[in-house]
């Protein structure tokens, strides 16, 4: 299963994200917002690098069609972009079902949530600023945007690793299998990152092991993107969509933690199991990735 050329990624992609955190974290550059920013769209570039150095340089392949960097719109795609919306708003749905957890227009939830993270003359000034729109609407079309555009261009430096690459080498795997093992894959590579407090500042040790597991949750619907678009790029927009929405349910609630709200939290996992069970209903899950693009059910 993991071939040579397979091990050679992953060792490569693995390396050259995990140096780059290093370098922050031991600089001490993380405190500094702008650098672990910089730092952060780097790491999400690195599986692409990986993915480069290997075709182009080792195996003298051309990306286009192997990475199946194409481009044309169908509806495939609509769902790749507007589909992270919706799933925000479920999440926000399951969670205002949560105890000790209420509906908070007026971001009392959020300023708590920055309390630690930022000065209290910074949070102060954060409550005071005057905004065209409600923050939830603001973050609604900024993520769009962004999730179409520079996101998508971020997350593909992910996308052409785990459902570039490693979607050609699991191409005889079956749907579900695939997805295990690449989710599993994605999720171990933001370990680094984890443990530093991304997603699960509260809880950085086990946050690793629920990223992974959510990385896995999230796997399928990346798949059959990928397999229906025919592109890696529709992928990435559905990735670089739900990272600039995921943000929207933590605007409206108060009260939990990291592992109780949000899209990374308990309510995200609920939602994707509904997500699943529906798209594993359709297809599957031992159809193999192949005959899942080829239109098979």
């Amino acid at each position: 299963m993991f071939s040579k050329k397979l091990s050679r990624f992953l060792i490569l992609a693995y390396a050259l994200s995990w140096i780059i955190a290093a370098i922050l974290y031991l600089s001490g550059l993380y405190t500094n917002k702008l650098a672990a920013s910089l730092a952060l769209g780097l790491y999400m570039l690195m599986p692409a690098v990986a993915v480069i150095i290997l075709e182009k340089k080792v195996y003298g392949k051309p990306l286009k069609d192997t990475m199946a960097l194409r481009f044309s719109w169908n509806g495939w795609w609509w769902l790749a972009w507007l589909s992270p919306v919706f799933f925000a708003l479920a999440v926000l749905g399951v969670n205002l079902t949560f105890p000790n957890i209420h509906y908070s227009p007026d971001m009392a939830g959020i300023f708590e949530r920055f309390a630690d993270m930022l000065s209290p003359e910074q949070l102060e000034e954060m409550k005071n600023q005057e905004l065209p729109l409600h923050p939830f609407w603001l973050t609604l079309i900024q993520g769009l945007i962004a999730g179409i555009t520079l996101n998508a261009l971020m997350a593909l430096g992910e996308e052409m690793g785990w459902r570039g690459f490693l979607y050609r080498e699991f191409h005889q795997l079956s749907f579900g299998k695939a997805g295990i093992i690449m989710g599993t894959l994605w999720g171990l590579w933001h370990a680094p990152i984890i443990l530093k407090g991304h997603n699960y500042p509260q809880h950085p040790v086990a946050g690793v092991f629920i990223m992974i597991l959510w990385c896995i949750f999230l796997t399928p619907a990346h798949l059959l993107l990928r397999a229906k678009a025919k592109s890696v790029i529709a992928p990435a927009i559905l990735h670089g969509t739900i990272n600039g929405t995921a943000g929207l349910p933590l605007i409206l609630i108060a009260g939990g933690n990291d592992l109780t709200t949000g899209a990374t939290g308990l309510p995200g996992f609920i939602v994707l199991l509904i997500i699943n069970s529906i798209i594993f209903g359709i297809w599957s899950p031992k159809l193999s990735l192949a005959k899942l693009e080829a239109g098979e059910s």
